[in-house]
């Protein structure tokens, strides 16, 4: 028997609502579900922009007020892509409308909202009603790949964990004051912006929580132009940088790093892992690949070697090309929406839930803590 089709709402279209508008069409062309996904109707502020975007990305109508999305019995899903100082009101009346949502990291901008978000996903489970952040980068078969092996024990006991993301973006001083460096809209800088995702890719992958952390912030431009070309200035309310030590869970100590000023670095993730019996590594620079260092063969063999994550049993690669046919940076969402689609299908929890993302923004939180109190140790806070 059909099912009838999982009809979607998108609330945002810029950088991230045309990531997820692709992802939500690919899905069905790539992989064989059990729902069938359509794009129904996408919100934004500007009528004109809005309009160009349901065209240019495949949605049937468009609409200036997402509060349309909810009040529609059209409307299955909704995929939340707005500034994060919108997440918690659309999600919350998203969530006691009825709706799945597919909210984009972080999650919200306090812990506060987030655990709002949380008790209203949890209660509306009941209802058949399924929740989930977008972590993409968890969604790369080689970040799988390797979360499956520290898993299986291939590197043994996890001693080190070192994250680093780099953008240099917004290096010029003359870039404009966008939302995303105001505290009220984006409630962090390169912190929750990037930050986070190392956050949560490194707790994905050893299968430990953060437990603690010493951490300290920068912003080196306080004053940029209000809008581009403008002479007027306003004033930088988040950092352009955070670096914070932490300990795990599981006792390993970790190194971060997420800067938007690392000159000529445009988009630079790399997570590095050490164990007692190995270590492995990932660069989005190239993120076919993996590297591992089998620390128990004879020392005469071994040496790091790149595994190229592009076989058929690989994570998510079923669907795709033959082996040797690189994937992209647009694929980890196709993946996301994916597991996302096949949870409703299957009544299951998605991941990452709103408690998972929840996590991560208790790290955040106490990495703001401890580089406001400039030392000093910070716990996370526990569940």
């Amino acid at each position: 028997m059909d099912h009838p089709p999982l009809r979607v709402g998108m609330a945002g279209y810029a950088f991230m609502g045309r990531a997820h508008a692709q992802a939500w069409q690919a899905v069905n062309r790539v992989y064989r579900l059990p729902l069938h996904t359509e794009l129904a109707v996408i919100a934004g502020r500007d009528s004109s922009a809005v309009a160009d975007a349901a065209g240019r990305l495949g949605f049937r109508e468009h609409t200036t007020d997402w509060r349309d999305l909810i009040a529609r019995d059209d409307i299955d899903v909704i995929d939340v892509c707005t500034p994060g100082d919108t997440h918690a009101e659309i999600t919350l009346a998203a969530l006691a409308a009825g709706k799945h949502v597919l909210c984009e990291k972080p999650l919200a901008n306090s812990v506060a909202e987030a655990e709002e978000m949380v008790r209203a996903a949890e209660n509306a489970r009941a209802a058949g009603v399924r929740a989930m952040c977008g972590f993409n980068y968890r969604r790369l078969p080689a970040v799988t790949l390797l979360r499956d092996m520290i898993a299986a024990g291939r590197l043994g006991g996890i001693r080190h964990v070192r994250a680093a993301y780099l953008q240099d973006w917004i290096v010029d001083p003359e870039f404009p004051l966008t939302w995303r460096l105001r505290r009220e809209t984006a409630g962090t800088g390169a912190l929750g912006d990037i930050g986070a995702h190392i956050v949560d890719l490194t707790q994905f992958v050893t299968g430990q929580r953060l437990t603690g952390v010493s951490a300290l912030t920068e912003t080196f431009i306080r004053e940029r132009p209000v809008r581009e070309g403008a002479t007027e200035t306003g004033p930088v309310t988040v950092d352009d940088a955070a670096l914070f030590l932490g300990r795990l869970s599981g006792g390993a100590v970790a190194t971060y790093e997420a800067t938007r000023m690392a000159t000529g670095r445009r988009n630079a993730l790399r997570v590095e892992v050490n164990g007692t019996r190995g270590s492995a590594a990932f660069d989005l620079e190239r993120l076919n690949e993996l590297e591992f260092h089998d620390a128990t063969l004879p020392r005469g063999e071994q040496g790091f070697t790149r595994i190229l994550v592009t076989e058929t049993e690989h994570p998510y690669l079923d669907g795709w090309w033959p082996p040797g046919h690189i994937l992209g940076y647009e694929h980890s969402f196709t993946h996301e929406i994916r597991d996302f689609v096949e949870a409703i299908a299957a009544g299951t929890d998605p991941e990452p839930s709103f408690r998972d993302a929840l996590g991560v923004q208790r790290v955040l939180e106490a990495v703001l803590a401890s580089a406001a109190a400039g030392s000093g140790w910070t716990p996370v806070a526990a569940e």
